[in-house]
């Protein structure tokens, strides 16, 4: 029987495509009300996505907001507002193990899981950049292999939070006790990052615990996702690249005694839907025409680690070193290479294969084109499902709930109805084992 496909949204701005904000008609004005974000959910919860997903940052981005709209509204604060205007999607946000106290964040994210019922999800991430660092007394970030220790211990004290107070430990028994306190587990954790007594001052939530997702692509994070994760937003330019990262993961889970079958390994994926393949590479056109040129090729230049102001726009891309002989960001310089030799740009297609979510997979065509390749995906063991980046919003995820999912429920591989409560349920995850650490 064929694997259903996953799907989630990753709403941003207005749109993952850098120039989307500048169309006609964007979302531009419309990135602090609640409405707009609410009626993103909807969409994503009309066309049956399994998880609605914000991702955040630390730092305002100074030099790079007069280019293209950053972070807004505070993610948890938004996703609580918007389990109120949803019944089904998943809530999930993202929340740096660099900054944030373990306490803090189980609190929060327990309490999103019981005012949705059950449909909270949280992204531990690391963090990035020294921006970020010095709005949380730092100088700087810590190197990289401290924030992946750090990581793993917030995610043992989270866990341990989430199941310090059973729900069963509530009687509210009114000629009796209100909670069983024999129940409730001190943790009494004292290590190398944290120091957290416990319990947490909240029952556990309705899923147990948040379902826990993660985006590791280096060696530690890779081992963090596959130790830990149950869901993983990953990067692959193509299915070569995804099957190659899906192996790797499900290789190291097993290795950790986990079920590989327990994680869903979503990669980012950029959709341009047209009633022809013209008119979706169309779509496509009318977005990179509205870069300013200049800022996409100092973006570049970062990415391949040398001037790029001279290339010639209309020219292939220049010849670039092995990634052997990269001394920069080797993940990202990889997806480039893989771009040009798999579609050859020009550098002027090159920049705009980069715009719109900086070399996630990018699929253009009808909606039969588009669900061809994604069935290629998932039946070539790439991906569970797919961490959708429009990019342009709300116009792309309209596209793609109103033409592309119907084509995929007609094949049998994707839902037509909400078959269970929880996130967990409709991500078709296992319970969490309270054993696990």
């Amino acid at each position: 029987m064929a694997r259903e496909v996953h799907l989630n949204l990753f709403a941003f701005g207005a749109g993952h495509h850098s120039a989307a904000w500048r169309a006609p008609g964007s979302s531009a004005e419309r990135l602090g009300e609640i409405d707009y974000w609410q009626q993103l959910a909807q969409t994503a919860e009309r066309g049956l996505f399994d998880a609605f997903f914000l991702a955040d940052g630390q730092a305002a981005g100074i030099g790079g907001l007069s280019r293209s709209p950053g972070w807004y509204l505070e993610p948890v604060t938004t996703l609580t507002a918007l389990a109120r205007a949803t019944r089904h999607i998943g809530l999930v946000t993202t929340i740096s193990a660099t900054f944030w106290d373990p306490f803090h964040a189980a609190r929060l994210l327990g309490s999103l899981d019981h005012i949705s019922g059950g449909r909270a999800g949280i992204n531990v991430v690391t963090s990035m950049t020294d921006d970020e660092a010095r709005n949380h007394a730092m100088a700087a970030l810590p190197a990289h292999a401290e924030r992946y220790a750090r990581a793993e211990e917030f995610i043992d004290v989270i866990e341990r939070l989430w199941d310090s107070w059973p729900a069963s430990a509530v009687r509210a028994e009114r000629d009796g006790v209100y909670v069983d306190e024999s129940q409730l587990k001190s943790l009494n954790h004292h290590g190398r990052f944290f120091d957290v007594a416990g319990p947490l001052n909240l029952p556990s939530p309705p899923q147990g615990r948040p379902v826990l997702f993660q985006a590791g692509a280096s060696e530690p994070g890779r081992n963090l996702a596959a130790r830990a994760a149950e869901g993983i937003y990953a990067v692959a330019w193509d299915l070569e690249m995804a099957r190659d990262y899906r192996g790797d993961i499900r290789r190291r889970a097993a290795e950790f005694g986990r079920d590989p079958d327990g994680i869903a390994v979503m990669p980012g994926l950029v959709t341009y839907v047209g009633a022809t393949e013209a008119e979706a590479y169309e779509k496509k056109a009318a977005l990179d025409a509205l870069l300013p040129i200049d800022d996409a090729l100092d973006q570049l230049a970062f990415f391949v680690g040398q001037d790029t102001s001279g290339w010639e726009l209309d020219a292939p891309v220049p010849e670039l070193p092995p990634v052997e002989e990269f001394t920069g960001p080797k993940g990202r310089y990889l997806t480039v290479l893989r771009i040009i030799e798999t579609k050859r740009p020009t550098v002027r297609e090159l920049l705009g294969y980069l715009a719109a979510g900086g070399g996630h997979a990018t699929f253009i065509g009808t909606p039969e084109q588009i669900a061809d390749e994604i069935e290629r995906w998932v039946d070539g063991g790439g991906a569970d499902g797919f961490n959708l980046m429009p990019p342009a919003l709300p116009a792309s995820i309209d596209d793609f709930v109103d033409q592309v999912v119907p084509v995929l429920q007609e094949r049998g591989r994707f839902r037509t109805g909400y078959d269970a409560a929880t996130l967990r349920g409709n991500l078709g995850l296992p319970a969490p084992d309270p054993l696990r650490r």
